[in-house]
Order: structure tokens, then sequence, then C-alpha cells
């Protein structure tokens, strides 16, 4: 009979805490450079053009600087929901589907290293 496992053990989450780290370094990173991009921070502002394209370019910019700013917004959610698996690898609870309360397959936290649930559980949400 074998026992069925209810966590994954602390080298298992040793693991995940090093997916999870590299991953929130990379978002953190990006995060940096989409605000800096809203904020115009690299010099690339319509203001240095001529006036004849700024009328044409304002348009664009506007729609890059909307797009950027969805972009961090997603980015930092992102990085929250990082931090977030971050905590339950400190409590120990990472990797367990919150509404099954079963172990979230290894490949499943590899690829979506933030997952709470667990394909099952999320295929039976969409119904």
């Amino acid at each position: 009979m074998s026992e069925e496992r209810t966590r994954y053990s602390d080298a298992e989450l040793e693991e995940f805490r090093q997916i999870i780290n590299e991953k929130l370094d990379k978002a953190q990173k990006d995060y940096e450079q989409l605000r800096k991009s809203l904020n115009n921070l690299d010099g690339n502002d319509v203001a240095d053009t001529s006036p004849t394209f700024k009328v044409l370019e304002e348009g664009a910019a506007t729609l890059s600087k909307e797009e950027a700013g969805r972009l961090a917004q997603r980015q930092m959610k992102f990085i929250q929901h990082l931090q977030a698996a971050l905590i339950r690898i400190e409590n120990k609870t990472y990797g367990i589907c919150r509404e099954t309360g079963k172990l979230i397959p290894k490949e499943r936290l590899r690829a979506v290293p933030h997952a709470t649930l667990s394909i099952e559980a999320k295929q039976g949400e969409k119904k």
C-alpha cells in the first residue's frame, strides 16, 4: 500500500524556490524596463523630434504608453503571484492544489511555478 504524499520534501521545495527566484528576478527586470518606458527615462520622447512629426507620433506614443501600462500591470501581478508562491514554500504548503488538496505535478509547477490549482481542478473550474 503506497502512501500518498501530502507535501513536497524540503529538497524539492528548494528546487522550486530556485526556479521561482530566477523567474522573479527576470520579471522584476522586465517590470523596471516597462516602468522606465512609461516614465520616458530613456529619453525617447516626442519632445525631441521636429514639430512636423510630433502630431503623428503623439497618437502612437499614447497607444504604446497604454500598452506598456497594461503590460506593467500584468507583470506586477505575475511578480505578486511569484512572491506568494515563495511564502507558500516557507509555509511548506507550496504545490498543494487549493481545490483537491493533492500535490500538483512537478511538471506543472516547473512550467507555472505560481500555480495553486492542479490541471484537473483548473479544468473543473471552467465548466
